[in-house]
Formats: C-alpha cells, structure tokens, sequence
C-alpha cells in the first residue's frame, strides 16, 4: 500500500534545510541564499521581498521527478500559518477536494467511511496481477482482494470498499505501531521498493538539519519513538481530483513548533503513506522563517518545497507531459501562496 520515499523527496528536505540555514543567520543572507543556491534574479528576490510569491522548478534527478521550491513574504505573526495549515475545515473547501476526513487518536475503522474506490478503479482491480496493476498497491494486497471479492455478485463495489478500508486502517496501526519498518515493499510495478531502507536514506542525505532541528530529523527517522514535547501530528486521508482519475490518499503530518526566540517559528512535513494514483511518492515541507529585523515578530518567510515522482513522464511523449505538469505544478503552488498570503494577511 505504500510507496517508496525516492531520492527526489531527500533532496527536498535539504533545499528546506539549508534555507533555514540561510535566513536563520540573518536577514541579510538570503538574498544570497536565493540566488547562489537557487538560482533567483534580482527581480525574483525583489517580488519576495514585497509579498510576491515565488515558484521555480528544480532541477530534476530523473525524468519522474517534479521539484518545485516556492517562497513568499507574509505580513503576519508566523504563528498563525501553524493553525492555518491545520484547519481541515479549509482544505475540506478546496477546489479538487472531494471527501476528507482526520482520523481520530486512536484511529478507528469508521474514521475511513468514505474511503473509496469508483466504479472504474474496481473493475481495474479485478484484472489487477502482481507488478501489473493500474491501481498503486503491494502484491498482497492484489492478492487478499483476489481471493476475499465476490466479483459477479452484485454488491462487489460495497465488498471491495469494505476491504480496502479495512486493509488501509490494519496498516495504519502497523505504521503507528512499528514506524518506518512497517512500511515493507511496494509491488504494483515489475521491480518492488524497500520503502524503509529508502526513507532513511532520504533524511541520510542531508547534513544540515540536526544542526538546526535535531528532533524534528530524529523523529522522522524513528517514529513513532522519542517523540518531543512540542511536536504534534496528525494522520487524514483524503479523495482529490487533480488529474484524470479520482485520487485515494493517505498522509502523516508532522510538525514543530519553535518558541518565540527561535528563528524557526514552525516545520511541518506531510509525507504521502498512500495514493491509489499518480503519485509514487510525495513530500510537502514548510517552515515558517522569524523576519530577524521585525522587533514585533510579525512577518515572516514562508518556504515551501514540494516534490513527487510520477509515473508516465520520461520518453518523447512523457517528456511533453512532464513540461505540461511541471508548468502546471509551478502555477498551482504560485496560486496557493498567494492564497495563504492574503488569508493569513486577512485575518
């Protein structure tokens, strides 16, 4: 059910990292920062500067890869972008949306009503093999639905849903129970993925963040163990459409919540444990900067870093769906900057 963290969402966390490294000497170094490191002209420094979002692609390490780093200066306390990432309300009214829904602590089967596959993804299912299979899942999974689904009967919609939620929540128990290694390989392509031995290489590679986060590093390498005081977290699923398909999703948010002396007044990561499309792998971070030369601490620099690997883009006619992705990628995160800009202004 879970897909391999790839050597893209490492590279994210360290363009997080070392932004932090950067803004949180001094004001004065990021201008240095965006321009040695990523690649900013002066105007592009400048529109950050005056509350203009900012969004440049990566570079990417292979053909599946989109990267994306997005930066914008916000005219308030940074405190209030922690509640706002938060408010599932909100994000329930997201265009694309369709159902989301938080699980309660301890997760119960029925925080997954909802939950489910369409029509269409059961009937893919049912033809579904081992390392061919258009829904994401591990080959035990194609197997339990194979053998447990009464495909003629009538209700094998209602049978297949009641089967993947159950199969999502036994998972997510696991994951809470055993962390990373519970995460075992994916299979619904022809080479599977050791899922845990990828996550820790992806925090292995960069240097950085202990210097600066030591627990919120420590913490993601060994969840659900030493977990900080100041830490908070939260799992939700979610059922989006931003492609051509409906989208089941399951995520694990992390975050930190630095104190008022810290340059770092939160982090928080938002890492993909389930898509049912699309979506191999994907790796939301933000970390909200203190502007250093605002007594009154309120503004600060929102710095995003999104990246997700994606099947179908590499050849003649992925790489012309890659460009189209990318572009659309890059004009989704400027808009929803700016969204986060005025509502956190607005308030």
């Amino acid at each position: 059910m879970i897909r391999s963290a790839t050597v893209t969402a490492a590279l994210l966390v360290l363009v997080v990292v070392v932004s932090c490294r950067a803004i949180s000497q001094s004001n004065p170094h990021m201008e240095a920062f965006l321009r040695e490191n990523i690649g900013l002209s002066d105007d592009q420094i400048a529109a950050i500067h005056s509350g203009q979002p900012v969004v440049v692609p990566l570079p990417p390490r292979n053909p599946a890869e989109v990267l994306l780093f997005g930066a914008v200066y916000i005219h308030a306390a940074p405190e209030t972008y922690f509640q706002y990432a938060r408010n599932f309300d909100r994000l329930r009214q997201v265009p694309g949306f369709l159902a989301l829904g938080v699980f309660t602590d301890p997760p119960q089967l029925s925080d997954l009503r909802g939950f489910s596959l369409d029509h269409d993804d059961i009937q893919d299912l049912k033809n579904c093999q081992p390392g061919n299979c258009r829904i994401q899942m591990p080959a035990t999974s194609i197997e339990v639905f194979h053998r447990s689904i009464d495909w003629s009967a009538p209700d094998v919609d209602e049978q297949v849903n009641q089967r993947l939620q159950k199969g999502a929540f036994e998972r997510l128990l696991a994951y809470q129970r055993e962390g990373n290694a519970a995460l075992g390989a994916y299979n619904d392509k022809r080479d599977p993925t050791d899922v845990p031995e990828q996550f820790a290489y992806l925090l292995s590679y960069d240097n950085a963040l202990p210097e600066h986060v030591p627990d919120f590093y420590h913490y993601l390498l060994t969840y659900p163990r030493d977990k900080p005081a100041h830490f908070e977290e939260t799992f939700y699923w979610a059922k989006v459409k931003f492609g051509l398909k409906p989208t089941l999703r399951i995520v694990h948010m992390v975050t930190l919540r630095g104190e008022r002396s810290d340059p770092i007044a939160c982090a928080i990561a938002q890492k993909q444990l389930y898509s049912s499309h699309y979506f191999r792998t994907a790796l939301d971070l933000s970390v909200c900067v203190r502007d250093s030369n605002d007594p009154k601490q309120q503004g600060f620099y929102l710095i995003k870093a999104l990246g997700s690997e994606q099947g179908g883009l590499s050849g003649p006619k992925g790489s012309i769906v890659r460009r189209a992705a990318v572009s659309r990628a890059v004009s989704n995160l400027q808009i929803g900057l700016a969204s986060i800009r005025d509502r956190i202004q607005g308030q």
